[in-house]
């Protein structure tokens, strides 16, 4: 496990090597490009023009090839730009200028950092670390010790006994407590990355969210396959009505498949983005109508929408991981009611 953690560490400092470069001594707009194009920009707020409030806004939540540090209470800002890599799937594949973008479909596959693959590996780093150092001196110990031990053992044992056991079984439940908990704690960290100064969130960003719905649907279809069967599963799909109906019921039971992950992307993608959206709003009023008086009713409200997001972080990572334990339990529950009753009979409960 260390050697795993000492790999993306590396691999992440690999990433700021190629991408920084000692920035200059004086103020420039447009720096000289390194050997991957990229370069740690250093600008004076004064030489630019003035940004609206709602490009800045969609600055802050759109992934970008860029992110940028303000330093407090001075006009400097930071900008570090992530390296390109690209991969050539043939010879001269790639464009030469780092600046046109890449087309798989000629062949070159890009596979640079942005900001939100940034903030999705630096999740898995601060995960990973955080449950070592939990860890470490657990060895052999029936209860932990330590403050942090201990609210992670409460977290993994909420997961077990609220979550997963609950919506999938007593026997069953326990083989998915580990994806179960996978999603609920990396969700929950870049919930509360995005919190943080200069960081981003990247629940906020429908890519990431899709990519965690896929894996809950992939795992819901694979525990449905395993409880009722390769032929279960499909006799399924006719919704138990006579044949002659199937060219309606299949169709309807395939879109039900496909309407769960729609639903896990979209509730999580929305909540996050738009309480991002709602707080910068807020604190924007006081630059868009430009006055100070504006800070004492945006300041205040801005503040008890921080802490409701803070609230909404913890909120999303267990709803995700509830619905998940809900659909891959409805999965499971196809072996117990593997044949549909048949006409003339009572129906069985699902």
């Amino acid at each position: 496990m260390k050697r795993r953690v000492g790999l993306v560490a590396v691999l992440v400092l690999a990433g700021v090597a190629l991408g920084a470069e000692e920035p200059p001594s004086h103020a420039q707009k447009h720096p000289a490009p390194g050997p991957t194009g990229r370069a740690v920009e250093v600008q004076q707020k004064h030489e630019e023009p003035p940004q609206d409030t709602a490009g800045y806004i969609l600055h802050h939540v759109l992934d970008s090839e860029d992110i940028g540090f303000q330093v407090p209470l001075t006009d400097r800002e930071f900008i570090y730009r992530f390296p390109v890599w690209r991969i050539p799937f043939r010879a001269g594949a790639c464009p030469a200028d780092v600046h046109e973008p890449a087309s798989l479909g000629a062949g070159c596959l890009d596979v640079s950092l942005t900001k939100m693959s940034a903030m999705l590996l630096l999740g898995t780093v601060v995960l990973l670390l955080v449950f070592l150092l939990a860890a470490r001196k657990q060895t052999g110990r029936l209860v932990p010790q330590g403050g942090l031990a201990n609210f992670l053992e409460m977290m993994v044992v909420f997961v077990r006994d609220e979550i997963a056991i609950p919506n999938i079984g007593k026997e069953e439940g326990p083989k998915y407590v580990p994806y179960l908990l996978s999603v609920f704690f990396f969700i929950l960290v870049l919930n509360l990355l995005g919190l943080l100064p200069w960081m981003s969130s990247a629940t906020g960003n429908i890519a990431v969210t899709v990519a965690l719905a896929a894996f809950t649907f992939v795992l819901t279809q694979v525990a449905s396959i395993r409880a009722a069967g390769v032929w279960g599963y499909l006799k399924h799909l006719t919704g138990g009505v006579p044949w002659y109906l199937w060219p309606i019921m299949i169709p309807v039971e395939v879109l039900s498949l496909f309407t769960k992950p729609f639903a896990l992307t979209l509730r999580l993608f929305a909540n996050m983005l738009a309480g991002h959206i709602v707080l910068f709003c807020l604190i924007g009023l006081i630059f868009f109508i430009g006055h100070i008086a504006v800070a004492a009713m945006a300041v205040p409200l801005g503040m008890g929408i921080y802490f409701l997001e803070l609230f909404v972080a913890f909120l999303q990572a267990y709803i995700f991981a509830m619905l998940s334990a809900l659909y891959i339990g409805m999965g499971v529950a196809m072996g117990a009611h593997a044949e549909h009753p048949s006409e003339g009979t009572s129906p069985k409960a699902h």
